[in-house]
């Protein structure tokens, strides 16, 4: 029976070099004994070696992102290809990395491969960080015996996967982070500005423009139910994430709302287009058959329309409808890529195609963002201009229109 996986700690240490040079730094291992004897194979002499000492509030860790996960398989895909062990591979990345959770993480998946496990088995420890479609893909490639091939493949596919997610979150963060700031200055203004203007009018002893008495109305409100009305936007906002966690109809439909939105849903669908191409090509490519490689890519795209889809592409294939004809009968696929499948299947190119239908539409969504953001500048601008410049107009019509009478 393999042993557990032993504790792996941080430790600091001190010691001298082969040329008698004082040196300090940082080991991780399960005991000091341990850190002692990896440092002496180094030509480290080591004199004092401590258990570092954690920080009062917290973990003192960054959290470990994705992008992350993509960096570690790419270097241990670089490792192997290198004809390093893959025990000594764990090592070698976890010397050179910087962020310590994921240097733990690593030296524990290590730990346990030591132990007698396969690598697979270690990652489907850490479900947080290595989902069923890595953990499977990871297998493949051990029974395989295509390691390094595989982990080459799933290091590409996390790449454009997490290229493609930051364009889309570019595409959609710009625009709402400048509106919301927009909306903030316009509700400090109708709060603590207006009211300055309206002290000042009740002097004129005329009537104010209706464009002005409009906004004081709006100032009016404002400054009564300021707090219910911020009160109101969060909560709206928490019950809606809410009910997207809760109501499996509600997310659903939503997702279906996103889809049709005007410019957004565009780059979205092809997002979705691009992510279940990139994913059906990695794990067909790996040797999983079509069938369960479908399965794994139901639950990747990130949208419930095509998640549907694609659990219905799949019913229809193990009865032994071909690929092609399933995605053009889903409605949902666009045509190109329906076409490019097709030619994949009849030349026995499949993950070729499907390579090149995600490469297609990933380079369609880095044009849509760029033509978005070009696009949103002007289209902020205006906003901005409209409220804060009609806040402004507002209050000195009156005033414009004194002089004039003077």
């Amino acid at each position: 029976m393999a042993q557990a996986a032993q504790k792996v700690d941080v430790f600091v240490w001190e010691g001298t070099d082969k040329k008698g040079n004082k040196t300090k730094g940082e080991a991780s291992g399960s005991n000091i004994a341990l850190v002692k004897a990896q440092l002496r194979k180094q030509g480290v002499n080591p004199t004092k070696v401590r258990k570092k000492p954690k920080p009062l509030f917290g973990t003192g860790k960054k959290k470990i992102t994705p992008f992350d996960i993509a960096v570690f398989t790419r270097q241990m895909a670089t490792m192997m290809k290198a004809g390093v062990p893959l025990v000594q591979s764990f090592d070698i990345v976890a010397d050179g990395l910087e962020h310590p959770a994921l240097r733990d993480l690593v030296l524990e998946i290590k730990n346990d491969v030591a132990a007698g496990n396969n690598f697979a088995g270690a990652l489907k420890k850490h479900p947080r960080h290595f989902d069923d479609l890595f953990c499977n893909l990871i297998d493949s490639g051990e029974k395989s015996g295509a390691l390094e091939t595989m982990l080459d493949r799933v290091a590409t596919y996390l790449e454009k996967t997490e290229t493609l997610k930051k364009k889309v979150k570019k595409a959609m963060t710009y625009p709402i982070a400048v509106l919301v700031v927009a909306f903030i200055v316009t509700g400090i203004l109708l709060v603590k500005v207006v009211p300055q203007f309206q002290d000042l009018f009740q002097g004129f002893g005329a009537d104010l423009p209706a464009f002005t008495l409009f906004v004081i109305q709006i100032s009016e409100v404002m400054q009564e139910w300021w707090f219910i009305v911020l009160i109101s936007i969060i909560a709206i906002g928490l019950a809606f994430r809410e009910a997207r966690l809760r109501s499996d109809k509600f997310s659903d439909a939503v997702d279906g709302w996103i889809l049709k939105a005007p410019i957004v849903g565009d780059i979205l669908y092809k997002s979705a287009v691009a992510r279940y191409a990139r994913v059906l090509s990695t794990t067909f490519a790996a040797g999983v058959p079509l069938v369960d490689a479908l399965e794994s890519v139901a639950g990747a795209t990130g949208n419930a329309v095509f998640s549907k889809a694609v659990y219905k592409i799949r019913d229809e294939v193990s009865a032994g409808t071909q690929l092609q004809f399933s995605m053009k009968s889903s409605g949902i696929f666009p045509a190109l890529a329906v076409q490019l499948t097709a030619i994949g299947e009849e030349s026995g190119a499949l993950d070729n195609m499907l390579e090149k239908v995600a490469d297609h539409y990933e380079a369609e969504v880095d044009d849509a963002v760029d033509n978005l953001t070009a696009l949103m500048e002007p289209l902020i601008m205006s906003v901005l201009g409209v409220l804060i410049g009609g806040l402004i107009v507002a209050m000195y019509l009156p005033i414009f229109q004194l002089g004039q009478v003077v």
